[in-house]
């Protein structure tokens, strides 16, 4: 059986996000690298989690995007959740996406579980907020036409940030630089997204014109994947495609990685630097009943949210 594999529509997709999460980690300070580098691998592990949970809470999915697109004037959009809530409704923001709120709602969750020195929080929430941080980065989470889906686009929404990511990361440079101290937790975010947006239109005028210069059996190609024949898009348009963007993916995930270790070293700085070293071992591991009750949203709606 052959089937179409357009990867996933979640956000970066699983490589991806546990490569920016790891790579977060090397921008970090003495005294917090040592900490992050020993449970590295949980922290890369369980970036993924954001998105397995949306098949379990329905407002989930809101966390991951925002549809500047569906505001007359994005760039006025109020910084805090509470003044956006009096200017629209929660089931409007809901369904256009809550992501550079939620990056502030995590942020707080982090900094709070620092000054507790609970190593599980601060485990999990760091591996969360890499998650929505990374997501707040990508174009496509920026706009209503998320897939392509209103210029006969399909699939290019993974096209972008899974399929390229996996066949030319490795040519990227990740020398970030040091993770810096962001004295305005919510402008960093809505920066974020706001430089993100900035690249829509590019991503859907390349591959429009691109694939009109592609016979389809040249756009697509054949792999052997989980013992089943899927259809993904071929090296070769895939590697035009990388060129007309002139570095665009690798400058969203460098972003991804200096905003994820920035917000983490800003988190341990507003809880007062906490040693570390001392915090005590405990199994890292949560039920996904447990996981779901102790990271409860701003809010407890969501029904509307739709990417």
């Amino acid at each position: 059986m052959c089937v179409f594999y357009p990867f996933t529509l979640l956000s970066w997709g699983f490589f991806a996000h546990k490569e920016i999460n790891k790579l977060a980690i090397f921008t970090l300070p003495p005294e917090m690298i040592g900490f992050y580098k020993k449970h590295l691998e949980f922290i890369e592990t369980q970036a993924v989690n954001p998105d397995k949970r949306r098949n379990v809470l329905k407002e989930e999915a809101c966390r991951h995007f925002i549809d500047l697109d569906a505001y007359p004037d994005s760039v006025k959009l109020p910084m805090h959740w509470n003044e956006a809530v009096t200017r629209y409704s929660e089931d409007s923001l809901f369904k256009h996406g809550i992501v550079p709120w939620h990056i502030q709602y995590v942020t707080f969750q982090l900094t709070e579980a620092f000054r507790q020195k609970a190593i599980d929080k601060i485990l999990r929430l760091s591996a969360d907020l890499g998650h929505y941080a990374a997501d707040a980065n990508v174009p496509l989470h920026t706009t209503s036409n998320y897939n392509g889906q209103r210029t006969n686009q399909h699939g290019i929404h993974g096209f972008w940030e899974s399929r390229l990511p996996e066949l030319f990361i490795h040519k990227y440079d990740f020398f970030v630089g040091k993770a810096i101290y962001l004295q305005n937790v919510p402008q960093s975010a809505w920066q974020s997204v706001h430089e993100a947006h900035k690249g829509v239109d590019s991503v859907l005028l390349f591959e429009k014109e691109l694939s009109l210069k592609f016979p389809e059996d040249k756009k697509y190609s054949f792999e052997e994947r989980n013992g089943a024949t899927i259809k993904i898009y071929s090296e070769d348009y895939s590697s035009m495609y990388h060129q007309h963007l002139g570095g665009q993916v690798e400058r969203r995930m460098r972003a991804s990685v200096l905003f994820v270790g920035s917000l983490w070293y800003t988190c341990w700085v507003n809880a007062g630097q906490p040693n570390l070293d001392e915090l005590k071992e405990s199994e890292i591991s949560l039920s996904e009943n447990e996981k779901q009750t102790s990271e409860k949203i701003i809010i407890t709606k969501g029904d509307n949210c739709e990417h």
